[in-house]
């Protein structure tokens, strides 16, 4: 007798599939639940492989995060490469052309064509004008630097430089979920997707150890002497302008963008999990909530309240759910009483070129250069097998690759590589 829903293809996550939902059921097969699992080896392999591809995955969005805070501020009008644009003179009637080609910005005005500088550490009051002062200072910095350090501010009104990051926080690091794992008792929290952050006491800092430049009213109302863990938010899908807000001194933006700090642990307390949230609980009674609050956490029940609770943030636009071992300390570092759980999305792309890897991947494959079928192009570094990084697809083979979500250029976000398509002859983006 055929067994049910023999016909149907093969999910190509099979065993590490997260999904729960009836759609998904209907038009994949997962073998891996119909049969007995491998042997005590063959599970041994597979949680090293995973241990790998998370620390490969955690170094990448390590990379990402240090980009975000080497990217500057947001000029006040983008330009594209070859755009340009008239700016009308503030002194008088006259109009200048500013134009953009690749990194480099041009003004028609004098005072930017006669500066004794390289093009680009040249700026003017028309380029400030239309890009911003705060862009261009920082585009150009002072005695034609090309970046200028944006500052940190501590509690009290000084100030720290984020490009001199103080002692690494070492915060506390999930890993993935496994199906292995009964979820019930443990504590149920939505994943934010915000950026994280810890407060010193004094200083609020990225889990790099960079300093925040948040503003005065936005630090003081944060407790003093109280070392605490969260992450800097401004809602659900809008990852980029929580970035962009966080590494400016801009107030009315931090407060237009409804940046709050939501914290979900107590660093410095040697309770368990359920006294350190009482104790920030208490902490927190008398503070603003539009500002910093205690993030929401609630007991798991079952598997199925596990996925559940997972499908019904995701529908929402929220990046996946956090579980937390009940009675467990806080560990600095990874730790397998943190346990993160979300899906991702699939697409194919066509592989345009290799990047030589770094360290243990020095001489093999590092990521690989793809491009969708909107010609956009990416790299995707991560879920490779050693005999992948060894051998891996050839330049103008179709690939599947599955990914976290779109970022607001459509470009995937944390792309993690699947596998080659021999089936199909042409990308297809997602949908």
């Amino acid at each position: 007798m055929e067994r049910r829903g023999q016909g149907l293809p093969v999910c190509p996550y099979d065993e590490r599939c997260l999904r729960r939902n009836a759609a998904h059921l209907a038009e994949y097969r997962h073998p891996s639940r119909e049969g007995v699992r491998g042997g005590i080896d063959d599970e041994e392999e597979q949680e090293e492989e995973q241990e790998e591809r998370e620390e490969e995955e955690e170094e990448e969005e390590e990379e990402e995060e240090e980009e975000e805070e080497d990217a500057g501020p947001t000029p006040l009008h983008v330009m594209e490469c070859g755009d340009q644009v008239e700016v009308q003179s503030m002194s008088s009637d006259t109009k200048y052309t500013v134009k953009r080609v690749a990194d480099h910005y041009y003004c028609t005005c004098h005072a930017w064509r006669n500066q004794n500088r390289a093009v680009d550490a040249r700026t003017c009051k028309h380029l400030q004008q239309h890009l911003g002062a705060a862009f261009e200072q920082w585009r150009v910095g002072g005695d034609g630097m090309r970046r200028v350090a944006v500052r940190g501010t501590t509690r009290g009104g000084g100030t720290t430089s984020a490009a001199a990051p103080t002692t690494n926080p070492n915060v506390m690091l999930a890993h993935k979920y496994s199906e292995s794992i009964d979820p019930t008792g443990w504590w149920l929290s939505e994943k934010l997707d915000g950026v994280r952050a810890y407060w010193t006491g004094s200083q609020l800092v990225s889990r790099n150890g960079n300093g925040f430049p948040a503003p005065k009213h936005f630090l003081d109302a944060l407790p003093a002497d109280h070392h605490l863990d969260g992450e800097l938010f401004c809602g659900r899908k809008r990852f980029q302008t929580t970035v962009s807000v966080v590494k400016t001194n801009n107030v009315k933006r931090w407060k237009s963008e409804s940046v709050r700090y939501e914290v979900f642990d107590a660093p410095n307390h040697a309770g368990t999990f359920e006294q350190r949230l009482q104790f920030i609980r208490e902490l927190l009674e008398d503070v603003d909530p539009d500002i910093i609050r205690l993030h929401h956490h609630y007991p798991c029940t079952s598997r199925e309240h596990l996925f559940e609770e997972l499908e019904r943030v995701e529908a929402l636009g929220g990046e996946g759910m956090m579980l937390r071992q009940p009675k467990s300390k806080y560990v600095r570092g990874r730790s397998r009483a943190l346990l993160k759980v979300k899906t991702f999305s699939d697409a194919e792309a066509v592989v345009i070129g290799h990047v030589r890897g770094k360290g243990r991947h020095s001489d093999r494959l590092g990521a690989l250069q793809l491009q969708m079928a909107n010609k956009k192009r990416f790299k995707c570094g991560t879920g490779f097998t050693d005999a992948d990084r060894e051998k891996p697809p050839p330049i103008g083979s179709i690939v599947t690759y599955r990914f976290q979500e779109l970022t607001q250029d459509g470009i995937p976000r944390f792309p993690t590589f699947v596998g080659i398509r021999t089936d199909l002859d042409a990308p297809s983006d997602p949908r």
